[in-house]
């Protein structure tokens, strides 16, 4: 990433950059580096931001001159990416060490605990997997979900509906979606692309323009998928809801509906129904499963 992008980011001076442009970080986790400058060097994280509070520092200052010249230069002769030094601390060993390495060396006046908090925070979002996916992106009663579909079968029309009918739009025609957890992924839309949704017949049009502020989001945490196809008579759909159905995003399962599209359904309030039904199965209350227990119960009891 670009250094100046990073340190405007996290509010960080650059002490010295040794004419670098781009600081090579791959890793989201940091490093402090007080058992390296004692001298203990195995299993040192090199690829990590390093940081450096007041413990580090007053470790070096009980140290004489030379000793405390040496583990420093002892330290910045590894690889690392770049060292922050929290509290605004002085210290010119680190700069001298820091010219004779090339080392990119800066400083922040926040404590230590609230710039490492601060930088794995940024790193975590700056590093997550990331992929575009065609389709359209909505926050339905609170929940995120992606309609996608083959081009010309209504997303954006049905989209359009879910705005009108109080909805709120993140993206229409590409999402960009970044897994930010294990299990959580963030859907947002192009720079280019926010507020604006393509209608054919209609045209391009501004959605927070049309129907308001409100009527548009920055991001939402993708819950569900609605996938919408052309009804085909030969083809299977699910009537009681038993069989689940799931897409993987970036290795993210996340439960996805199919919904056959054909003359005269409104499929805004279809998916308004499947985003309720997708929250009450998450708080443990499932319909259908419900309904089949009382069917084979009902059964059961006919044939005794």
């Amino acid at each position: 990433m670009f250094l100046n992008e990073f340190c405007d980011n996290l509010d960080l001076e650059i002490v010295y950059d040794g004419d670098c442009k781009e600081v090579a970080i791959t890793n989201s986790s940091i490093n402090r580096p007080g058992l390296q400058l004692y001298g203990f060097y195995n299993h040192f994280d090199e690829d990590r931001v390093q940081i450096i509070g007041k413990v580090e520092d007053s470790y070096l200052r009980h140290l004489s001159h030379e000793e405390r010249k040496e583990k420093i230069s002892t330290f910045f002769s590894y690889s690392w990416p770049c060292l922050i030094i929290a509290w605004d601390i002085e210290n010119e060993g680190f700069l001298e060490a820091a010219k004779k390495y090339n080392k990119i060396l800066l400083k922040s006046k926040l404590n230590t605990m609230k710039i490492m908090m601060k930088t794995i925070q940024y790193l975590d979002d700056y590093l997550a997997p990331t992929v575009s996916i065609h389709g359209v992106l909505v926050d339905v009663f609170g929940i995120g979900v992606l309609i996608t579909g083959s081009s010309g079968v209504g997303k954006s029309e049905t989209a359009l509906e879910l705005v009108k009918r109080g909805h709120r739009l993140i993206s229409d025609d590409v999402v960009d979606i970044k897994k930010v957890s294990d299990n959580r992924l963030l859907g947002t839309a192009p720079e280019l692309l926010k507020q604006y949704m393509e209608i054919r017949g209609v045209g391009i049009i501004d959605v927070r323009t049309l129907y308001g502020i409100g009527a548009v989001k920055e991001s939402v945490d993708i819950e569900m998928c609605i996938h919408l196809e052309h009804w085909e008579a030969k083809s299977y759909y699910d009537r009681l809801g038993i069989d689940n159905q799931y897409m993987n995003i970036l290795g993210v399962d996340i439960d996805k509906v199919t919904i056959p599209v054909t003359s005269g359904r409104n499929l805004a309030i279809i998916i308004e129904t499947a985003a309720r039904n997708n929250r009450q199965k998450a708080m443990g209350i499932n319909s259908a499963q419900d309904f089949l227990d009382k069917v084979n119960k009902a059964t059961g009891n006919k044939e005794e």
